[in-house]
């Protein structure tokens, strides 16, 4: 098996071990904590379902580096996961050299309240590119992944959505919005409802970018920043899938971009003016 096959498959596996752990929490009883608010939710399930996905990657690829959304304890606290944090954990994408991006629930505040969509992700990054990603809906087991140059949901090929007319159009509003903030959130939700036919928001970063590579949405799009987790596996998922990902400007979207629209292309323009 070639390098590019082997983080395919590994990214997939990956995503599965760590749904498998959250989907076995979920609707149960959790230790839920708050980070920088109230509505920053973080859960034990999300810790557990970290060290999962860092092991199963780290017994393929035992000294690549991590950079994932939570901390976890030092590896003397394996939560039953034995040399599961083998890799070193780093608080950036670096630009040479491989490295993997976990989010382990995408979706807390969701997943927190007993509500279906969640996800979690895992990214294979070479050299500040992404070469696969899977996207993991463990409560309803969809999982979306992309490497070699395609993208699927369970395992049938993906195509973003074909749609032309704006007016047909569904957008979803993504990221996170400080309340100092909602003047603009609320200035964008309006220009997207002006423009389009129909404006959403499902909480979950991820799960919405596998929605616009599979053809469930037309497009998303946010003003605010994002992180590395949030972001790259729903990217690629949405590129390979024959969509485009740009800045605010209409430059391809990279890490530290100012903002991201994510569509199939076909009116992309528009969206760029809305936002």
């Amino acid at each position: 098996m070639n390098d590019a096959r082997q983080r395919a498959a590994i990214v997939e596996r990956a995503a599965r071990a760590g749904g498998a752990v959250a989907r076995d929490a979920f609707r149960g009883p959790l230790t839920i904590e708050t980070k920088a608010g109230k509505n920053d939710l973080v859960t034990d399930s999300d810790r557990e379902t970290q060290r999962q996905i860092v092991h199963t990657v780290a017994q393929e690829f035992p000294d690549e580096p991590f950079v994932c959304e939570e901390e976890l304890e030092p590896a003397g606290d394996a939560g039953g996961l034995p040399s599961q944090h083998t890799g070193p954990m780093v608080e950036a994408v670096p630009e040479t050299g491989p490295c993997w991006v976990v989010d382990p629930i995408d979706g807390t505040a969701n997943f927190a309240r007993g509500n279906v969509l969640w996800a979690n992700s895992v990214a294979a990054v070479v050299d500040s590119e992404t070469v696969a990603a899977a996207t993991y809906l463990p409560a309803v087991q969809d999982i979306y992944t992309a490497g070699l140059e395609n993208a699927t949901r369970n395992g049938q090929r993906l195509a973003v959505s074909e749609r032309t007319d704006p007016e047909t159009f569904a957008v979803a509003l993504v990221a996170a919005w400080s309340n100092e903030r909602s003047d603009r959130f609320g200035d964008l939700a309006r220009a997207i409802n002006l423009r389009f036919g129909d404006g959403r928001r499902y909480g979950t970063l991820q799960s919405t970018l596998a929605f616009v590579a599979s053809g469930e949405l037309e497009a998303a799009v946010t003003t605010e920043p994002t992180t590395p987790w949030d972001t790259l596996a729903g990217v690629e998922l949405v590129r390979s899938a024959g969509g485009v990902v740009t800045d605010l400007h209409g430059d391809q979207w990279t890490i530290g971009s100012d903002g991201l629209v994510a569509s199939n292309g076909e009116a992309h323009e528009e969206l760029l003016a809305a936002v």
